[in-house]
Protein backbone atom coordinates (compact mmCIF):
# COMPACT_ATOMS: atom_id res chain seq x y z
CA UNK A 1 0.00 0.00 0.00
CA UNK A 2 2.95 2.36 0.48
CA UNK A 3 3.54 2.40 -3.31
CA UNK A 4 0.06 3.93 -3.63
CA UNK A 5 1.07 6.88 -1.46
CA UNK A 6 4.24 7.30 -3.51
CA UNK A 7 2.24 7.38 -6.74
CA UNK A 8 -0.27 9.84 -5.29
CA UNK A 9 2.57 12.03 -4.01
CA UNK A 10 4.19 12.01 -7.45
CA UNK A 11 0.94 13.04 -9.12
CA UNK A 12 0.46 15.89 -6.65
CA UNK A 13 4.05 16.99 -7.15
CA UNK A 14 3.66 17.17 -10.93
CA UNK A 15 0.23 18.81 -10.67
CA UNK A 16 1.61 21.43 -8.30
CA UNK A 17 4.53 22.32 -10.56
CA UNK A 18 2.29 23.67 -13.31
CA UNK A 19 0.62 26.50 -11.36
CA UNK A 20 3.88 27.20 -9.52
CA UNK A 21 6.10 27.57 -12.59
CA UNK A 22 3.65 28.48 -15.36
CA UNK A 23 0.96 30.47 -13.57
CA UNK A 24 -0.31 32.47 -16.55
CA UNK A 25 -0.41 29.48 -18.92
CA UNK A 26 -2.11 27.38 -16.23
CA UNK A 27 -4.78 30.05 -15.71
CA UNK A 28 -5.34 30.42 -19.47
CA UNK A 29 -5.72 26.68 -19.84
CA UNK A 30 -8.45 26.55 -17.21
CA UNK A 31 -10.20 29.57 -18.68
CA UNK A 32 -10.23 27.79 -22.05
CA UNK A 33 -11.52 24.59 -20.44
CA UNK A 34 -14.51 26.50 -19.10
CA UNK A 35 -15.54 27.06 -22.72
CA UNK A 36 -15.69 23.31 -23.47
CA UNK A 37 -18.93 21.36 -23.45
CA UNK A 38 -19.46 18.64 -20.84
CA UNK A 39 -19.05 15.89 -23.42
CA UNK A 40 -15.68 17.26 -24.51
CA UNK A 41 -14.43 17.37 -20.91
CA UNK A 42 -15.65 13.81 -20.32
CA UNK A 43 -13.83 12.65 -23.47
CA UNK A 44 -10.58 14.28 -22.26
CA UNK A 45 -11.00 12.54 -18.89
CA UNK A 46 -11.72 9.21 -20.58
CA UNK A 47 -8.66 9.44 -22.82
CA UNK A 48 -6.52 10.43 -19.82
CA UNK A 49 -7.75 7.40 -17.89
CA UNK A 50 -7.03 5.08 -20.82
CA UNK A 51 -3.55 6.53 -21.26
CA UNK A 52 -2.84 6.17 -17.52
CA UNK A 53 -4.09 2.58 -17.49
CA UNK A 54 -1.95 1.78 -20.54
CA UNK A 55 1.11 3.30 -18.85
CA UNK A 56 0.51 1.22 -15.71
CA UNK A 57 -0.06 -1.94 -17.75
CA UNK A 58 3.09 -1.43 -19.83
CA UNK A 59 5.15 -0.72 -16.70
CA UNK A 60 4.20 -4.02 -14.98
Amino acid sequence: MSWWWSVLGGVLLIEGLMPLLFTKAWRNTFENMLQLRDGQIRFIGFVSMLFGALMIWLNR
